[in-house]
């Protein structure tokens, strides 16, 4: 189902913590629908190399780098603001798909809301595997990450990164499923969820 090809107006918002499996997902559902993709994490990371980092490979976050960068997000949080700012106009203008932390609770219009989660055991064994870290010291690291990125939203925004799911239509346990699984479960919910709109137009 080609959404734009039909001229339907859909935004999708797929958010979870990291190692939950939300970018990965979140791409080849933008390929699957044929809408353009766009990615909060990417655009934090284009701000962290013009801030001097270099944002590179999946486990970046978890680096002493990336914690750093985290810090300076802590210190100053107009990088957050200014990529939520530019997730919003990509929102507005539909037919997207957000790979995002924010835009479940920023997002006020028509949209379907993904919540993907995981536990920190399984989370942490995906970023051992994938960084060749022991997975008692990425455990502590994913756990710090956590909760200080939670921080930043709440002082940010008020809203409760990682406890407060209202905001969303699905929410999937990816401990149980692996990622071609994942994405045929959202798949599905994501054409019941077109058909229903068509229908009420």
């Amino acid at each position: 189902m080609r959404v734009k090809k039909e001229g339907k107006n859909i935004v999708i918002c797929i958010s979870g913590m990291a190692g939950t499996g939300k970018s990965t997902l979140a791409k080849r559902i933008a390929e699957r629908y044929g809408l353009n993709y766009f990615s909060g994490g990417d655009a934090l990371k284009q701000l962290a190399m013009e801030k001097g980092f270099e944002p590179k490979g999946d486990g970046w976050w978890e680096s002493k780098e990336g914690l750093k960068f985290l810090e300076e997000r802590e210190k100053d949080k107009r990088s957050d603001e200014k990529v939520d700012n530019k997730l919003l106009m990509m929102a507005n203008k539909g037919n997207v798909v957000l790979d995002s932390w924010t835009m479940p609770w920023l997002f006020k219009k028509e949209a379907f809301k993904i919540w993907l989660k995981a536990s920190l055991e399984v989370r942490a064994e995906r970023a051992a595997k994938r960084d060749s870290i022991e997975a008692e010291i990425i455990i502590k690291i994913i756990k710090e990450k956590d909760e200080r990125t939670r921080s930043i939203y709440k002082s940010l925004y008020g809203f409760d990164f990682g406890g407060d799911f209202s905001p969303f239509d699905l929410i999937l346990n990816t401990d149980k499923f692996n990622p071609d699984e994942v994405h045929d479960i959202v798949s599905k919910a994501i054409d019941i969820y077109i058909k229903n709109r068509i229908k009420k137009k």
